[in-house]
C-alpha cells in the first residue's frame, strides 16, 4: 500500500494539477485542508483494517485521495461532500472506481439512517474513515454515535488536541463531557499523530488518527440515557466550580444543598470534587440515583 505510483491522487504533485486544472480555491469556512502524505494515507487505511465485503462512510472527500485509496478496500464507498465546486473534481478522479457513490450535501442535515438503508446492505459491516473538517468534528462524530447507526468503527483524522480529549482519563485538564460521551459508545485509541506539514494548505495545527471501536453496549448501566448526558454536561457547566455546585444550579432549588451534598456523600462521592475527577462509572452511579430522587 505505501509504494503507489505517482499517478495516485494523493501525491503532492497530483493534487496541484488538479487543484489547477478545476481552479479550484481552498474556503478556509470549510476547513479544507487536503491531505498529500501517501503513507499516511495508507496508514489510516491500515488501521480501519477493512475487508472487501465491508461498507465506507467517508465524510468530506476532497478531491478524493483517500475515497481511492478505500475504494481499492472495501466493497463500497459514500462519500457525502459539502462543497459542490469539488463534485466535478471527484467525478473525474474517481470515475475508474465503480463502487464510490458521491453525495452532496452537509453531513449534519442529511438523514444517516437513510444513506445506510440505500447504500448499505442490510448486515454489511460499516466503518467511518474520513479526514474530517476540524471545525466540526465534535458535532460530526457526536452525530454517527448518538443515531445509533450499526456502525463497526470510526477512524478519522481530527485535530490532535481533541483526539487527546476523546481519550482522556479523569483528572487531567483534557477530561471532559466529550471524553465521557466517546468513551460511552467507543474504546478509543488514537493510532498516529500527523505532522501539519502532510496537508495543503497546512492547518495551524498537528493531527491525530483516531480509532473508535463502537461498543455493543455501553461499559456502564444508566436508567435514561438523556438524563445521564445532563449530568455530565451540567457536571462541566463552569470546570473551576466544585461537582455540588455545577449540579445544585441545574437540578436543585437554593435551598436543596444539603440533600444534594447528603445524595453525594451516600454515593462516596465527595461535594468539593470538580466534575473532571469522576469516572465514568462514578457518572453512572450518580445520573441514576439523581433520576430517581428528582
Amino acid at each position: 500500500m505505501n509504494n503507489q505510483s505517482l499517478k495516485d491522487i494523493s501525491s503532492p504533485t497530483r493534487t496541484k494539477e488538479i487543484i489547477s486544472k478545476y481552479g479550484f480555491t481552498f474556503k478556509k469556512s470549510l476547513g479544507q485542508n487536503f491531505l498529500v502524505d501517501q503513507n499516511i494515507l495508507a496508514r489510516i487505511v491500515d488501521a480501519a483494517n477493512l475487508r472487501e465485503d465491508e461498507g465506507v462512510l467517508e465524510i468530506g472527500p476532497g478531491i478524493g485521495a483517500l475515497t481511492e485509496k478505500l475504494a481499492r478496500e472495501a466493497g463500497r464507498v459514500v462519500a457525502v461532500e459539502i462543497d459542490q465546486r469539488l463534485l466535478p473534481i471527484l467525478r473525474d478522479t474517481l470515475s475508474v472506481y465503480p463502487k464510490v457513490t458521491v453525495i452532496h450535501g452537509d453531513v449534519l442535515k442529511l438523514s444517516l439512517k437513510e444513506i445506510f438503508d440505500q447504500h448499505f446492505a442490510k448486515d454489511q459491516p460499516v466503518s467511518v474513515v474520513a479526514n474530517l473538517p476540524y471545525y466540526v468534528t465534535t458535532p460530526i462524530v457526536m452525530k454517527l454515535l448518538e443515531e445509533k447507526l450499526p456502525l463497526k468503527q470510526i477512524v478519522v483524522m481530527i485535530q490532535k488536541e481533541v483526539a487527546e480529549r476523546m481519550t482522556a482519563s479523569p483528572g487531567g485538564k483534557e477530561y471532559g463531557s466529550l471524553s465521557i460521551a466517546v468513551q460511552y459508545y467507543c474504546e478509543p485509541s488514537v493510532e498516529l499523530i500527523v505532522p501539519r506539514q502532510a496537508f495543503v494548505p497546512q492547518p495551524n495545527v498537528d493531527s491525530a488518527v483516531i480509532k473508535l471501536k463502537v461498543r455493543e453496549k455501553p461499559p456502564v448501566d444508566v436508567d435514561d440515557e438523556a438524563f445521564f448526558f445532563k449530568v455530565v454536561q451540567a457536571s462541566f457547566g463552569q470546570r473551576r466550580k466544585t461537582i455540588a455546585n455545577n449540579l445544585l444550579g441545574s437540578f436543585f432549588q437554593k435551598g436543596q444543598r444539603e440533600l444534594l451534598e447528603s445524595i453525594l456523600h451516600s454515593l462516596s462521592i465527595d461535594p468539593t470534587r470538580r466534575g473532571e475527577t469522576l469516572s465514568l462509572e462514578e457518572y453512572a452511579l450518580l445520573s441514576n440515583t439523581l433520576h430517581k430522587r428528582l
